[in-house]
């Protein structure tokens, strides 16, 4: 059986998204709709000249913005993702990327017999993520990066790029749903996988965009979108972002299996910890101390009182704390809003992509709420636009919601 078909098999997640090709489909996790959607924004404004994304991901606007010779900065509270747009809007030199491919040949050459083997990262049943096969395999080569010389970062993050989609294909979970899953192991299957090969083709992958030479490079921040700091990040005339969604999901859940591998996370606990400070998190202790958590009342809408209220009084023994989640994602964005006026030059123009969210059957307007905020902070010419349909509920929609300060 073809190792595609096998990967097809065993995970829906690599198939998730229309992968695109360059550095855009690095890890997997840029849609190509995404990358569309920034782009033609940024067809709109020929004469910008420095944009800010301050809920970087994975960096998409910041790529989109230097490809076009834009200087960009981003922001992000989550470390890793840090690291991956800065690897990913780095130029590399030629030497960097043929030293990157030699060490992928020396480190399956002498895989298991050279390198010293990293222990499995802590994931809690990491036997249903990977079979025994492909966790020896991933320790070993994870243990073989390691090894690489702390002077050699640009290899060793190339390196590390390409370990990240290949943990992902050689992983039995699901993600293309909210609640994850994972499919039962398949001994036969797993027979069929030439880890090597996939390996080798997810470095292939990645020095091929790493040799394209990119003529600006992004300002990476790592930086709480509540707290923008303009003496940091200087000041921009255009702001394209798409900070999380209200809808409960959790933005480190995908994100978690690369962060244990590289050390980002240690424990479970660390996970709600981030989820906890990021604006609508929900993973772990992040859920449990919305139980206590209390309105400052920074910003009230009638729409966003009125939905909070009819939240809290479904039957339901999440209401309340899932009503909280809401009041507390707009506080946030409030406060980020506020925070991101001290970077703008007069006239900017900003575009949040940003979807709604049902809970219970009631329909929370995100859209129109940021809006409202905008207007309360002193935005001018606010507009809503809807993009596109999320999934098959008919009332889930995507907008983008622009301004000029």
């Amino acid at each position: 059986m073809p190792v595609a078909t096998t990967l097809k098999q065993r995970s829906d997640y690599t198939h998730k998204y229309n992968i695109t090709s360059g550095r855009h489909g690095w890890l997997r996790l840029t849609p190509a709709y995404s990358i569309k959607v920034v782009e033609e924004i940024l067809a709109l404004y020929p004469d910008a000249t420095r944009v800010l994304d301050p809920f970087c991901g994975t960096g998409t606007t910041a790529l989109c913005s230097i490809n076009r010779k834009l200087s960009a900065a981003t922001t992000d509270i989550n470390p890793f993702l840090i690291w991956f747009t800065t690897a990913k809007t780095r130029n590399y030199s030629k030497t960097s990327v043929e030293v990157t491919r030699n060490a992928c040949r020396q480190i399956l050459k002498d895989l298991g017999h050279k390198f010293p083997v990293v222990s499995p990262p802590p994931i809690h049943n990491i036997e249903r993520w990977w079979s025994e096969a492909s966790l020896k395999f991933l320790c070993e080569v994870k243990g073989a990066i390691n090894n690489i010389p702390l002077g050699d970062e640009e290899c060793r993050d190339l390196l590390n790029i390409a370990f990240c989609r290949t943990l992902i294909k050689l992983s039995n979970a699901a993600f293309n749903h909210q609640s994850m899953s994972f499919k039962d192991g398949n001994e036969e299957l797993d027979l069929e996988i030439d880890r090597d090969a996939i390996f080798t083709c997810d470095i292939e992958h990645i020095l091929a965009s790493a040799d394209e030479f990119i003529s600006e490079t992004a300002n990476v921040y790592l930086h709480d979108a509540r707290k923008l700091n303009p003496q940091i990040l200087g000041s921009f005339d255009l702001v394209i972002t798409s900070p999380p969604y209200a809808n409960r999901m959790s933005y480190i859940r995908e994100l978690r299996p690369y962060m244990y591998w590289l050390g980002y996370l240690k424990e479970a606990r660390e996970a709600g910890e981030l989820d906890w400070q990021a604006i609508g998190g929900t993973w772990g202790i992040a859920t449990s101390r919305l139980k206590d958590w209390t309105a400052c009342k920074n910003y009230t809408n009638e729409h966003l009182s009125d939905i909070v209220l009819t939240i809290s009084r479904t039957e339901n023994k999440h209401a309340e704390t899932l009503s909280r989640y809401v009041h507390k994602y707009c506080e946030d964005i409030y406060e980020h809003l506020v925070s991101l006026t001290t970077t703008l030059k007069k006239g900017a123009r900003v575009h949040y992509i940003i979807g709604n969210s049902t809970f219970y059957g009631n329909l929370v307007k995100v859209e129109e709420i940021y809006a409202d905020m905008m207007r309360e902070v002193g935005f001018d010419d606010i507009n809503i636009r809807a993009i596109r349909k999320r999934n098959s509920k008919k009332e889930l929609v995507e907008f983008d919601v622009s301004a000029i300060w």
